[in-house]
């Protein structure tokens, strides 16, 4: 064969058994457009099939002595996917036990082909990107952030909690800090910043482009337009040095000379991709640092148990401002409130004081745990939660004249009855941010309240005097920052049953606190301990190492690492005693779950991280190609695989 006439191409497909690459003899006539990168279409042996693929590369020879099959069809000579990206995609699903293709298709989106055909059209024109003057990062030493980012330094640094004004537009100072962090790394390469939601992204981008000039920040985020999100896809393909900004999936940005990733909030959930293998944001970050030699930084208010545990290890450097900044928080415990209204908005004598205090100045924050009016009803009779006849998810109240509906599936119970004793009539349990605001309209006649939640999503608020109903996550920024921060719930908030309680509750409020105004008080109601100490103090690290030592103590992640294994008993037992004798890995279980197949938790050393995913990955594709030679009627597909694997998930130790 002629030189460089083969293509090795990874196939877009679900299918466990096809994460490979497949080799395909180039026709003579496609010769100038098969190229590392392209989209192509390719046969395959099975049912006369043809298949969406990229290639990945172009060789001359390949170790398969028989005939090669013919690419079908180059869809686009656009090389699309990068060789820094697929070789992420390839150890970030390594790693996890997964398909690259599935990660691909995260990183890379669909063809818009306008779009694609406009880029090709001005390819050849010369950039003219604007002048980028770095800016100095003072609060955390210029010169050691410089280090840094020369050394491919990883660094946790630790962000100030204030908001501040930037052109004309209230935000975080981590945000500041962020886009100042960017404009140095600039000089040296790409950046990419990942936040977890768009009020964050929104706050980013008001830094950003107070500091660089527009042509430089490029938005890469799965809320985009699919023609917007693919035309941001092919500008990070040329050479002009970007701040790419956006959510979980911007980790995978094309980016040939990265300089840095920097993450906000990584403790965030929705930085998880919820789509197999279920990668974090973390992870990708962290493996594409190591294969790129780029700087990496995780800020947060409060420090997560993953990045402490890479401080403790020498992995991650922790970076505190030089000048420390001292929130003013004061936590009630055991406080009840002497007025009647008050009391019942749940809000102790100290925080009524001070927030009736404060709004003759401005805004008050409350911060709730649910939304809704009544987050949970209960049988008036006996007591039973009141469940969705539909899916038996929990009813609750939207309104106070609303007609129970369900938390999970939304279903209306318009004709409740209680399955338990047959009774009608319910009674509230617990409060939302509705019946909150009504509460506290009520305990504070003619001030304006606002709620904000996931149904009612609000960015900012002005100056004047108002209450604030917002859940945690939801909060709106103030201009000028709230006069006073009420922690409502915090009982509530620390009574789930989840690993993770205590710093997710650490994270919300902690992020709340930031959005008071200098000097402006946060109370912090019904905590103490050590979380009521660590924010009184602002020691937020001293409970990261604490929760981190007990992690190690019970063998919980991120101490070591989990996989869980389901499905049939059988294929379940098979995968585990694959696993089973790796030194530094035991197992949990197998229990019995809803579904009538069995879940069991394979915990293990990060030194056997590799084995474990490739003997686990090599037992669902085992399990993926074992199926029954007949169908038992024409055309009925075939059975699915019954055996499923995910890395990293705390879903086994977080009971809702």
């Amino acid at each position: 064969m002629p030189a460089a006439s083969i293509a090795r191409v990874l196939i877009d497909s679900p299918l466990p058994q096809l994460d490979r690459l497949f080799d395909y003899r180039i026709p003579a006539d496609q010769m100038g457009e098969v190229r590392p990168g392209c989209r192509v279409r390719v046969p395959l042996r099975s049912a006369n099939r043809i298949a969406d693929g990229f290639v990945i590369e172009v060789v001359s020879s390949v170790d398969y002595q028989g005939v090669l099959s013919e690419l079908d069809t180059v869809v686009s000579a656009v090389s699309v996917l990068p060789p820094e990206v697929y070789t992420l995609a390839r150890a970030v699903a390594d790693r996890a036990a997964g398909s690259a293709s599935d990660i691909v298709r995260i990183a890379v989106p669909k063809r818009q082909v306008r779009v694609e055909k406009a880029w090709v059209a001005r390819r050849g024109e010369p950039a003219a990107p604007g002048e980028v003057v770095p800016v100095a990062v003072d609060e955390y030493g210029t010169a050691a952030i410089d280090q840094a980012i020369a050394g491919s330094a990883r660094l946790a640094v630790e962000a100030i909690p204030r908001i501040v004004e930037v052109g004309g537009q209230w935000i975080g100072q981590w945000a500041v800090t962020m886009a100042a962090l960017a404009s140095r790394a600039l000089m040296a390469g790409t950046v990419i910043l990942v936040v977890p939601d768009y009020r964050d992204q929104a706050q980013l981008e008001v830094a950003l482009n107070a500091l660089l000039p527009a042509e430089r920040i490029l938005r890469v985020d799965a809320r985009q337009p699919n023609a917007d999100r693919y035309r941001a896809h092919l500008a990070c393909l040329d050479d002009t040095p970007r701040v790419i900004v956006g959510n979980r999936s911007a980790v995978y940005a094309p980016a040939a000379k990265l300089s840095l990733i920097a993450l906000w909030n990584d403790g965030d959930p929705v930085l998880a991709e919820p789509l197999a293998p279920y990668a974090h944001s973390r992870d990708a970050a962290l493996i594409r640092q190591e294969q790129q030699q780029c700087a990496l930084v995780f800020l947060n208010h409060a420090r997560t148990v993953e990045v402490e545990r890479l401080v403790q290890l020498g992995w991650c450097a922790a970076l505190s401002p030089a000048k420390r900044y001292l929130p003013k928080v004061i936590p009630t415990a055991q406080q009840q409130s002497e007025d009647a209204l008050a009391a019942r908005a749940r809000i102790p004598s100290s925080a009524w004081r001070e927030a009736r205090s404060a709004l003759e100045h401005g805004p008050v924050l409350i911060q709730v745990a649910r939304p809704g009016y009544a987050p949970r009803i209960v049988c008036d009779s006996c007591g039973v939660v009141a469940r969705c006849a539909r899916c038996n998810g929990p009813l609750g109240l939207k309104t106070s004249r609303a007609a129970p509906s369900c938390s999970w599936c939304g279903a209306i119970a318009a004709r409740w009855r209680c399955a338990e004793c047959a009774a009608t009539r319910f009674r509230i349990q617990g409060q939302g941010a509705t019946r909150t605001a009504e509460d506290l309209g009520r305990a504070f006649p003619g001030v304006p309240v606002i709620i904000a939640d996931g149904e009612r999503p609000i960015l900012d608020v002005g100056a004047r005097p108002a209450l604030v109903i917002a859940t945690r996550g939801a909060e709106p920024i103030a201009a000028g920052g709230y006069r006073a921060v009420v922690l409502l719930d915090g009982e509530r908030m620390l009574a789930r049953e989840s690993l993770r309680v205590g710093e997710d509750c650490l994270r919300w409020w902690s992020n709340a606190i930031a959005l008071a105004a200098d000097g402006a008080p946060s109370i912090l109601v019904g905590v103490g301990g050590p979380l009521g100490g660590a924010l009184a103090t602002w020691q937020l690290g001293e409970f990261a190492r604490g929760e981190l030592a007990d992690r190690r103590r019970l063998r919980f992640p991120p101490a070591v690492r989990v996989a869980t294994v389901s499905g049939d008993a059988e294929s379940t037992e098979r995968a585990l005693s694959s696993v089973a004798g790796l030194d530094g890995v035991d197992v949990l279980g197998p229990t019995e779950t809803e579904a009538g197949h069995v879940r069991a938790i394979v915990r293990f050393d990060y030194s056997r991280g590799a084995a474990v995913a490739a003997a686990l990955r090599a037992d669902v594709i085992r399990n993926a190609t074992s199926r029954r030679k007949r169908v038992p009627a024409a055309g009925a597909p075939a059975p699915a695989p019954t055996l499923r694997v995910r890395f990293d998930d705390l879903e086994p130790f977080e009971q809702l």
